[in-house]
């Protein structure tokens, strides 16, 4: 146990450190592409972070072997859903408790707010599809939502590429805190110093991530955990690291929009394309544990756009938060 937990505390380090490398490469790279903070968090930021929990599913439903095909199926489908949810609930509420003690309770937050709602509109629609496919036992029916699924995500960035030159021009341009860290070994910032530092950071946080998920499987095995329950839980607290800090790191740094984008961004590629793999690949059917977790996914999402449009304020985060705690009591009760 004290070697697991010692393997989670590294990894931790691992990820806050390429976190910090990964954030301030992007910025420079929106910076220099002269691009919206709502196409650098929602779709490069989104992206990136988003490997870690896109390869757990992927490796579980593909890579697994066939003697274990439905612990695989139920590891696969777990993760699928349980990184929405994390998302949603758990992530946005440690954002704004990053703020609570600098901008209290009712303290603002100001994301640039069409982005913010083009994000959970689509994200909203998608998993209400994703949901639905449950019911669906029509292969063609099936098919046609994963088709639908893709197309949406497509859509998704072509309209938020399209949204990119206007929100420049009023001020939502990607802006650089500070030097990028490759600058102070004395070399250029060019895109070939920006691209090697974001792939140093990436690799990073998606081996960070993956030695985290080791350890966290080990501390579950010992504590006797359900391969669904561990795969809807604990393996998305891990694989949803990246952007828990990079949105922290840019909250705390007053670029709400960035901080947003990347949970928001990430919430909409998760909640299309995995989802579409998941109905292809697997039985993708209602049970208790993932039926609760879709639906208080989509509760907090639907949270998230209504206090979006009035105006959002850190008090708001702390009711996605309790969402999380609901799904705690209903799949350990």
């Amino acid at each position: 146990m004290l070697i697991s937990l010692a393997q989670l505390a590294l990894m931790l380090l691992i990820i806050l450190v390429a976190a910090e490398i990964f954030t301030n490469a992007l910025e420079h790279l929106g910076e220099k592409l002269g691009i919206s903070e709502g196409v650098t968090g929602s779709l490069f930021a989104a992206v990136g972070t988003a490997m870690p929990e896109t390869l757990v599913p992927l490796l579980a439903i593909l890579g697994g072997s066939s003697a274990q095909a439905s612990v695989n199926e139920e590891i696969g489908v777990g993760a699928i859903l349980g990184a929405p949810l994390m998302l949603s609930t758990l992530s946005t509420c440690l954002m704004g408790a990053a703020v609570l003690k600098s901008r209290g309770f009712c303290g603002r937050l100001n994301p640039e707010k069409s982005g913010l709602l083009r994000d959970l509109n689509v994200f909203l629609i998608a998993y209400s599809l994703s949901a639905a496919a449950m019911f669906v036992t029509s292969h063609t029916v099936r098919g046609f939502l994963c088709a639908a699924l893709v197309l949406l995500y497509f859509i998704y960035v072509l309209l938020t590429i399209r949204a990119s030159a206007a929100l420049v021009e009023d001020g939502h341009g990607t802006e650089a805190a500070g030097s990028m860290f490759l600058e102070k070994l004395r070399l250029p910032v060019n895109f070939v110093t920006i691209l090697l530092q974001l792939a140093l950071g990436l690799a990073l946080l998606v081996s960070g991530a993956r030695g985290f998920i080791d350890g966290v499987e080990s501390v579950s095995g010992l504590l006797g955990i359900t391969p669904l329950l561990l795969s809807l839980m604990i393996v998305p607290i891990a694989t949803e690291l990246p952007e828990k800090i990079n949105s922290i790191l840019w909250v705390r740094k007053g670029k709400d929009t960035l901080a947003f984008g990347n949970i928001t961004g990430a919430m909409v590629f998760q909640g299309t394309l995995l989802p579409a793999i998941g109905i292809s690949l697997t039985p993708w059917v209602p049970r208790t544990e993932v039926f609760a977790g879709i639906t208080l996914t989509l509760a907090a999402a639907a949270w998230l756009r209504l206090t979006a449009q009035r105006g959002l304020k850190i008090g708001h985060l702390m009711v996605n938060g309790a969402l999380y705690l609901v799904y705690l009591w209903i799949s350990l009760g």
